[in-house]
């Protein structure tokens, strides 16, 4: 079976986050695990739920989407995160891509394309139009990148999987030592490769050796 998209949904509206469960409900392929408020509770549950996807409204409070999207895609580079906006503004659609952004959905756009938007960006194929395409190549001339050194953007729990990845142990190894899901696990690894820039465990291996992790566990 289809493993589900799990979704984390922040908008400071409830009617909006009401509006947007019972779209995403329609869909067996989407899971909602989470609901925020503003954008440190939505920053919060990024770090606690691990989603696989961030429903994000650009106007949040405190701080706004944008800046919440700026920070998650920082610690957490595998989330994927669409911006939900009764703006159609261009500029608010490249502020959003210039965050880590995946997407950009209106409120008002019918549900059914919603969950076909959804469900392309949830299997990395959304298709971009030329003229959009077009723009955001004039509009950027770097990748986004979220750290120069990928080795320090990595959290303490992040160090301590990649020892424990090194000292050979299994995705359910690593979680019964850390008292974390399985599911949890490999989120992290995949959080860790996209900041390393790496394919598989051998290279991950290869890397803490390189850096020393098996010398010293974190908070050791």
């Amino acid at each position: 079976m289809e493993s589900r998209c799990r979704i984390l949904i922040g908008d400071d509206h409830d009617h909006a986050r009401e509006a947007m469960r019972i779209i995403l409900e329609e869909d067996s392929r989407f899971q909602i695990v989470g609901e925020a408020k503003t954008g440190q509770e939505v920053i919060r549950l990024a770090e606690e739920l691990m989603p696989d996807m961030i429903l994000m409204d650009i106007n949040m409070p405190g701080p706004s989407g944008l800046e919440a999207t700026r920070v998650i895609k920082e610690k957490f580079p595998y989330i994927k995160i669409v911006m939900v906006t009764v703006s159609d503004d261009a500029s608010d659609l490249f502020a959003a891509l210039k965050q880590g952004a995946q997407g950009y959905l209106l409120k008002n756009l019918n549900p059914s394309l919603w969950l076909t938007y959804l469900r392309s960006i949830a299997a990395d194929e959304t298709p971009m139009p030329k003229e959009v395409a077009r723009r955001i190549l004039q509009e950027f001339t770097t990748p986004y990148s979220p750290s120069e050194e990928p080795g320090h953007a990595l959290t303490p729990r992040e160090q301590e999987i990649l020892t424990l990845v090194a000292q050979g142990l299994t995705n359910r190894d690593i979680a019964a030592t850390c008292s974390i899901s399985e599911y949890t696990v490999k989120n992290h690894l995949k959080n860790i490769m996209q900041k390393l820039h790496l394919q598989n465990r051998v290279q991950l291996t290869r890397y803490a050796l390189k850096r020393g992790f098996l010398r010293s566990r974190p908070g050791e």
